[in-house]
Formats: structure tokens, sequence, C-alpha cells
């Protein structure tokens, strides 16, 4: 099976997921590179937080262009590049409704792979009036112990509310999964005491109880409003773990077969991630 790549760079390749932050107005163009010569479909596919998937383009090896579906088709603002070992998707002119993770794929005899994907956040003038602040932005604790998660957002007041969204990115894993949403919770916000202000802020935390090992890893809040989406900078969890390790034995300071001494040495190592 072929694999496929999602990258920022042409010369790079990954699978790790991307973000990406871009401005409306400009273009942007997510790279897309495949190995091999058995896919005979390379598609991407644009999901919006919390819809499903949804078919963006299909470009078949053997013809010149792609095909457009949905409401891609006949929008000039999306284009294709594709050819030996590339499927680049190019979108001009961005518009806030660009916000969205894009996927690249490719098929072969009923078989389809997918890469990492890229998160595209694009940013109005209203989001460059807001900020998301995330603390601690390091945290290191022992497995069992418990830690508050802390997003701090100041934003304007919209008719719709907002919802805010974490995702953890752990070590190993091709990209960053959705762990929990406060959903609207305007409650938590408080309004500007500056007369005729429309900002608030507005605090969030996510609790952590008994960690394990496998909930190391790089977390993410993001607030979705007045039609925008915002990343915060991200907490990295280190979950340090304790290794006992006892060695036998025998004969020590004593002459005697029959009297083991067992010595107990703590071996302490850290167990990180890292988001490139």
């Amino acid at each position: 099976m072929d694999h496929v790549s999602v990258c920022i760079l042409a010369a790079a390749q990954s699978l790790e997921m991307h973000l990406i932050m871009a401005n409306v107005g400009e273009t942007v163009t997510l790279h897309c590179f495949y190995k091999g010569n058995l896919a005979l479909y390379l598609m991407w596919y644009k999901q919006t937080m919390g819809d499903n998937p949804q078919l963006l383009s299909v470009f078949y090896k053997y013809n010149k262009n792609a095909t457009f579906y949905h409401e891609f088709k006949g929008n000039t603002r999306f284009s294709v590049q594709s050819g030996e070992g590339m499927n680049h998707l190019k979108i001009s002119d961005m518009q806030l409704s660009d916000s969205a993770t894009y996927y690249c794929g490719n098929s072969y005899a009923n078989q389809v792979e997918f890469g990492a994907g890229v998160i595209l956040t694009v940013k109005g003038s209203w989001s460059r009036d807001m900020t998301v602040f995330q603390q601690p932005v390091s945290e290191s604790v022992q497995p069992g112990d418990s830690v508050a998660l802390n997003c701090t957002i100041h934003t304007q007041t919209c008719a719709g509310g907002h919802s805010v969204y974490w995702f953890r990115h752990g070590s190993g894993e091709s990209h960053p999964g959705i762990i929990y949403t406060h959903g609207d919770k305007s409650d938590q916000c408080v309004k500007s005491t500056e007369a005729g202000s429309p900002t608030q802020r507005c605090v969030y935390n996510l609790p952590k109880r008994n960690l394990s090992l496998s909930d190391a890893g790089t977390y993410y809040c993001a607030v979705a409003s007045c039609g925008e989406i915002l990343f915060g900078n991200g907490t990295k969890l280190d979950i340090q773990g304790r290794i006992l390790i006892y060695f036998p034995m025998n004969y020590l300071c004593i002459n005697s077969p029959f009297i083991n001494i067992i010595i107990c040495i703590t071996v302490t190592y850290n167990y990180c991630s890292y988001l490139n």
C-alpha cells in the first residue's frame, strides 16, 4: 500500500499532524506526497469541527485535472496540483469557513489510506482581538497524581455563544484527538467592566485525575466563536514513573547458604511527549 504524508513544506515528509494559521484573504497550499505506483485515485477531504469528513476533490492519475465535489465544485478558490508523487491543494482568498482539518488520501483495489492531516485555522479581524492562553506550559507529575489544566480566553461576546474543545497529542500518535468539549458555557465568562466593551474573560479547567503513563502528551485548548476557531499554545504533560529492580544476593556478609538478602534499587525515568 502506498504511503501518504501531509506537509507544510514541499521538501519535507512527515506523518505528524500540522497546525497552520492563516489570515482572511491569504493563499495557502497544503502539500501531499505519496510513494509508490499503486495509487490510482488521490483525494482531499475537509472536516469541519463537529461534522463528518466531506469529499473535496478526487484526482485519477491518468487524467489531467482533479474533479471537485459538493460546494467545492466550480469554486475557483480551490485548485489541485497533481503529478508524480504529489497531490497539492491550493486555497486562495481564504475565508473563515475554510477553517477545518484537511486530509489527503489515496486508494487502490478498494483500499483507502489517509495521511495525518492539517488543521487549518483562518483568522479574521475579530480573532486578532482574541487570545487563548494555557497554563502551565508544562507539568511533570507522578502516576496516580491529579492535575488541572487551565485555558483562559479573552474574546468578544457573540450572539451564538462559543464552544471550547480540548485535544491531546500523545507520543507516537499520528494526530491530536478530541477528548473533551465544554459546549456552550458562557456562564463561565465574566464581561469586561468597561462601559460598552464587547469583550469578556472566560476560564476553563480540564481536571485530570489518577494519571497514568498513557495520559502523557500535549493538550490543546481550542475555542470556536463568531465563526472562527483559535487554538491555545498547548500544555505538555510529562508523566514520571518508577521502576523497582530487585537483585537477589547470596552469602552477603554472612557465610550461610540459607540467607538471601534482597536489595531494592529505585530508578526514576521520564516519559515525555513532544510535538514537532
